[in-house]
């Protein structure tokens, strides 16, 4: 539980809850952490912390161009200090030469990961899970649907009963979610530059998040290849697949156990 929080922008929230068919099973009141304010500084502070994180530190070896016998002749020769291979007379050992050293190389012990305080990292997570409830963040990072409520709330017996693409498909297809798919096949793309030979050929949009309460469910399995999805559970629940790119309001359907889960995690006093 985190106390240092006890401002709410909104009332209690209630949402429809949809069966695995598709239909109206109910109302839920969403987890008070949906309450919270939406910080976009402190969601694109712990995003960058989470995103550098990864990034694996490289450097060049510290003796990169300098393996050669070249030597300054001084002066009163005719030609420039740098130093040169004495057989040849070419020039060596400096960044402006072939094969010679680099002037600032990339080094190992830079330090590229933000760090971010523990409970920035929650508060950065909670205001970011806040935003998938608000339809104007989820519309102005460009998700497209055609429900009233978000985040749309499905009972968690969809993870045993969905176990096709098609049976998925047709069920975002009731619930409004569909378009936001169509959205993310059309506007993959290929990528430009050199990139498409490096293992990012296409640039993919993203669309639906999952939160489930087992990742290897047939639903979870019969979703994660559909254009620009994301299956997590409430465990793994990050601001990089809240807030890709930094900016919140990820278009998210959560099942009712994972549900409960965030309430449990985020508990707000």
């Amino acid at each position: 539980m985190y106390s240092y929080l006890a401002l709410y922008l909104r009332d209690p929230i209630s949402v429809p809850v949809y069966s695995w068919r598709g239909e109206d099973a109910g109302q839920v009141v969403l987890p008070d952490v949906f309450r919270v304010p939406v910080r976009k500084d402190l969601i694109r502070r712990v995003y960058l912390s989470e995103f550098t994180a990864k990034l694996q530190p490289k450097g060049r070896d510290p003796m990169a161009g300098k393996r050669t016998s070249a030597r300054s002749l001084g002066a009163h020769h005719g030609v420039s200090r740098v130093p040169r291979i004495r057989n040849s007379m070419r020039a060596a050992l400096v960044n402006m030469t072939r094969g010679g050293r680099l002037a600032h190389p990339p080094r190992v012990e830079k330090k590229i990961h933000e760090r971010v305080n523990k409970k920035e990292r929650i508060l950065g997570t909670m205001s970011a899970l806040a935003a998938t409830s608000m339809p104007d963040f989820v519309r102005a990072r460009g998700h497209i649907f055609n429900t009233e409520y978000l985040p749309v709330i499905v009972e968690s017996d969809v993870e045993e009963k969905v176990t096709t693409v098609k049976q998925a498909l047709e069920l975002l297809d009731k619930l409004g979610l569909s378009p936001d798919i169509v959205r993310a096949k059309e506007k993959t793309r290929w990528r430009a530059g050199k990139g498409k030979m490096r293992g990012r050929r296409y640039k993919k949009p993203k669309s639906i998040l999952f939160i489930v309460e087992d990742h290897r469910s047939p639903f979870a399995r019969a979703v994660k290849g559909l254009p620009g999805t994301d299956i997590v559970t409430p465990e793994s629940l990050n601001v990089l697949v809240l807030a890709p790119g930094g900016e919140p309001g990820r278009l998210t359907l959560i099942t009712s156990n994972a549900l409960k889960a965030l309430g449990e995690k985020y508990k707000v006093i």
